[in-house]
């Protein structure tokens, strides 16, 4: 019998929220929970274990605070990471970032084919990412299929795992929140 572990998350902070006590040591990961972009920042934190390291703080992007484009980042986006007296953004940069920086589980394949397939697969998210939301536009179908079609080779690429590379990775972890 499998049991699941159900972890109670933080209610997302408004523009009523009082400032958090910035650069403190602790070290805290913003996001959104809706945020596909948010959410590959928080599945590399879980993966790497680091739900006690690494604080969640969700924002309600409708109403966030005020303070934290002010304080915190300026680009008033998620997900950004406050690690050690700075404040890191992009999520593709923090995925790289928190698995180089981090202890637990590495997000980088061992295999250099599997490194250099990936290293493509983060350069090529950002247009299929577009590919994809704009075919929400037109006819989806026929304007998103390339992308998938994309998708569906790169599945298949390394048949060793059920994975983008075989094994959960950074590749996965930047097209899995997409799809």
């Amino acid at each position: 019998m499998s049991t699941a572990v159900q972890q109670v998350l933080p209610a997302p902070l408004t523009s009523t929220s009082d400032l958090l006590p910035l650069f403190d040591g602790t070290t805290r990961l913003y996001i959104s929970y809706i945020c596909p972009f948010a959410q590959r920042a928080w599945i590399t934190r879980n993966y790497k274990g680091l739900q006690d390291e690494v604080k969640l703080v969700p924002l309600d992007l409708s109403n966030r605070p005020a303070w934290y484009k002010e304080k915190v980042y300026p680009e008033n986006k998620v997900p950004s990471l406050e690690h050690n007296g700075k404040v890191l953004g992009e999520s593709l940069d923090l995925i790289k970032y928190i698995d180089a920086n981090f202890e637990g589980p590495s997000l980088v394949p061992t295999d250099p084919a599997k490194e250099e397939f990936g290293e493509q697969l983060i350069s090529d998210v950002d247009t299929f990412t577009k590919d994809v939301y704009s075919a929400f536009k037109g006819d989806p179908i026929p304007q998103a299929s390339p992308a998938f079609d994309y998708l569906e080779k790169a599945l298949g690429k390394f048949d060793d795992g059920p994975f983008f590379l075989g094994q959960f990775s950074w590749g996965g972890c930047c097209l899995y929140t997409i799809c």
